[in-house]
């Protein structure tokens, strides 16, 4: 075995936080036009400029959307096929009643959970279905014509029968579900609630535990208005209550789940049917939001089923999470039979969260609100003896992330709390909400570094070793210095520093995170690159990218350090040589990687794996994604691997399509959010970037790797020259005040123009069409 150089390790500040990257002014080259002077007036614009974005109206994105909507015109007859709803909490696939002449609708929701944390995660606070709703025709159903809007976020079409059609309509609104269907000819609609068993998903693949206690039957209550309550009392304590009522053609549903009341879940399902009213009144409010939601940015490019699918994960990540909802578990708001009914750390819930930033949604982050509302558990999940000082999370929990993390030493899990906490400080450099650092990342993962810091020890090589841990799901357990621990130890003090010192704080333990930056032990690699662990090597095939942390998402060591270009490079074709292993999410790991070195055809070659139908596990007709059960994550993941190829900025940079495949001559991103919290806007035209329009919402310090030929302009909102500097590597560095937007471009001013750009691999909707 032999060790990474001693230079790496500690990472350049400028990879943690921001605020360290404004740093001196980089000198102006030789023949350039960028030093510290204005510009010169055959630069600057007589008259301020403007984007001339064409998706600004109701009729632009129905249009636009409609091109991206899924269709069906066979009727599903698996989960995996069919349309999906769903507004963060409650969920509902739609797809053939196994074995009948009747449609199904489920009825899932993301609170609804098990209390009885003694017997884990997997039986005791899964998730735990709710029931299904079933439309029964008359006639036999000989076909189907439906559209799952994505800009109404509705599914409409007809159902024909031998009888006649019955026309629908279905939507999940404020957690209601609302149907509305219409008969014609000799049809009906007949509706029947079917409650399920509020046992764990997981019997599917084990028996409960010896001493499990199944939860009592389920008892059923009429309303005098017609509502009908299905109640479910749980023997953890709590309770779900399920109220539908059907009101000519209309019905709603809604579901509520309360712990430890026994009786708050019933108010709350009257309550919300309540509201809604009918089926017209929740639309009119439904699509009012789902229609200011997706004006807060936009992206277009030539791969019609690409682009499609990329959307169709915009409207799946919002129907499967808001902020301040429960964090999203393997199969999201959609519960399916599953060996994974909870939350997994270990990389699910991270590779969920990754795409809401590009695509300017930050209200759609659970995760961060997970984590600042279970500070206390994350503190009881560590073994009594740390609990003083330290915090962590074990590999699977419930939405509350009550699970125990073992000891380091022992081949546990160690890393995942830090892995989460990531993504939050994602959150955090996408929106600089100093709060957020404040709050949740600065408390959480000093106590997450903590619990690290006491099994830390100084080998003969006077450096800092860690115990025995797993490097997630690798069947061999490294002896000692597992790379996915010493990648997350490295990222966290590294940002504990740097978060000290922009929150103004003087704290004690900066003196050893320092100490454990110089000391600890370099990543282990050999011949092949980066391996699991200490004496451990990557020598079978795994779905996991956890040993390549520190390439990506980390960025710790980077394409932007040529020395370390040849380790990553082969440990990314090492990783993928060993075959066998490999799942969804490695395709798209690997997409990013590539992302990450600037190869946009390799990085799109390993993406479209994951839609090869050769492949053991690829995407579902509907984007959906499924191995041994639903697994929300993939997918979602893939939607950011396309975001790597389009806009990048880790290390403080912000790289505007730094990896776009060379068939995709033309892209249109605006609005595009990155972290230093700013809004790119960027067209490419013929294979050339046009011009980049930056606004900067909190006033960081602005780096732009332009890709750009020529000599540039950069002009402010004002029509003023902005004050800029040549950082060498075709990277810009532009005076930018909160609030303000820049636009940079070369020769004379570009068409302004935000629109859909002309579609050149046309492909079939998603769906059944």
């Amino acid at each position: 075995m032999t060790s990474q150089p001693e230079r790496h390790a500690q990472p350049p500040r400028r990879a943690v936080l921001g605020t360290a990257l404004g740093g001196a002014a980089a000198v102006a080259l030789p023949g350039t036009a960028y030093a510290e002077e204005p510009m010169s007036s055959q630069r600057v614009a007589k008259s301020p400029w403007k984007l001339r974005d064409t998706m600004t109206t109701d009729s632009a994105w129905a249009r636009f959307l409609r091109d991206q909507d899924l269709l069906w015109t066979r009727l599903p007859t698996l989960w995996y096929e069919g349309p999906f709803l769903g507004d963060g909490q409650l969920g509902s696939m739609i797809y053939q009643e196994p074995g009948a002449n009747q449609i199904r609708f489920t009825v899932q929701h993301g609170r609804v959970q098990d209390h009885r944390p003694e017997f884990g995660s997997g039986w005791g606070t899964c998730r735990l279905p709710v029931g299904h709703l079933t439309l029964e025709p008359v006639g036999t159903i000989t076909a189907v014509d439906w559209r799952l809007s994505l800009w109404n976020a509705e599914l409409t079409g007809t159902v024909t029968t031998t009888a006649g059609t019955l026309t629908l309509a279905a939507l999940i609104h404020d957690e209601v579900l609302a149907v509305r269907v219409k008969a014609a000819g000799g049809e009906r609609a007949t509706w029947t609630f079917h409650p399920e068993e509020a046992i764990s998903p997981r019997k599917i693949s084990e028996a409960p535990p010896a001493d499990y206690t199944a939860n009592p039957p389920w008892t059923t209550r009429a309303a005098a208005d017609g509502t009908e309550q299905v109640l479910q009392p749980l023997t953890g304590g709590g309770q779900t209550a399920t109220a539908h009522r059907r009101t000519g053609k209309d019905l709603l549903l809604s579901v509520g789940h309360s712990h430890p009341s026994d009786t708050a879940a019933e108010a709350d399902s009257l309550r919300n049917l309540r509201r809604a009213k009918s089926y017209s009144a929740l639309r009119e409010r439904h699509i009012r939001w789902w229609h200011s939601f997706y004006r807060k940015s936009f992206v277009s490019f030539p791969d019609q089923r690409l682009q499609s699918f990329h959307w169709i994960q915009l409207y799946k990540v919002a129907s499967a999470s808001r902020a301040g909802g429960p964090v999203m578990a393997t199969s999201g708001p959609w519960l399916e039979p599953t060996p994974w009914p909870a939350v997994w750390w270990n990389l699910n819930v991270q590779l969920e969260y990754w795409l809401i930033h590009g695509f300017n949604h930050p209200e759609l982050d659970s995760l961060a609100t997970t984590l600042r509302q279970n500070q206390e558990q994350l503190t009881a999940n560590v073994p009594a003896a740390y609990r003083a000082d330290s915090s962590g999370i074990g590999r699977s929990s419930d939405m509350f992330a009550n699970r125990g993390v073992g000891r380091p030493g022992t081949g546990a899990e160690t890393g995942d709390l830090t892995w989460a906490l990531h993504n939050v400080w994602l959150s955090y450099r996408h929106s600089m909400d100093k709060s957020l650092l404040r709050d949740t990342i600065y408390p959480v993962l000093r106590r997450a570094i903590n619990y690290y810091l006491h099994f830390l020890t100084p080998g003969s090589d006077g450096k800092l070793h860690l115990p025995s841990t797993l490097s997630p799901e690798y069947p061999v357990v490294p002896p000692q210095d597992t790379n996915y621990d010493l990648a997350l130890i490295r990222w966290g003090c590294q940002t504990l520093i740097d978060s000290a010192e922009l929150l103004g704080i003087d704290d004690e333990l900066t003196p050893r995170w320092q100490e454990v930056l110089a000391r600890l032990t370099p990543y282990p690699v050999d011949a092949n690159g980066f391996m699991i662990g200490a004496d451990t090597p990557y020598a079978q095939s795994h779905r996991h990218y956890s040993h390549l942390l520190m390439v990506y998402p980390l960025y710790l060591v980077n394409w932007d350090q040529p020395e370390n270009r040849d380790l990553i490079t082969k440990s990314v074709v090492h990783w993928h040589a060993l075959t066998g292993a490999h799942r969804g999410y490695s395709y798209t790991g690997a997409a990013s990687l590539y992302a990450m070195t600037g190869d946009g055809d390799t990085a799109i070659t390993y993406l479209r794996k994951f839609f090869d139908p050769t492949t053991r596990y690829p995407c579902r007709p509907n984007t959906h994604y499924t191995e041994a059960g639903p697994v929300i994550e993939t997918p979602l993941s893939a939607s950011q691997s396309l975001h790597d190829m389009f806009c990048q900025s880790w290390g403080g940079v912000i790289r505007v399509f730094p990896a776009v495949p060379t068939a995709w001559a033309d892209l249109t991103l605006h609005n595009f959010r990155t972290q230093g919290a700013f809004l790119v806007s960027a067209v490419r035209k013929a294979g050339t970037t046009r011009f980049i329009r930056v606004r900067s919402l909190a006033g960081e310090p602005l780096k732009l790797r332009h890709g750009l030929t020529g000599r540039l302009t950069a002009v402010l909102d004002d029509g003023t020259p902005a004050r800029t500097r040549d950082l060498g590597d075709g990277t810009l560095a532009i005076d930018l005040p909160r609030g303000r937007e820049v636009l940079v471009h070369t020769g004379s001013r570009p068409d302004l123009s935000i629109a859909p750009v002309a579609v050149s691999e046309p492909g079939p909707a998603w769906g059944l069409p």
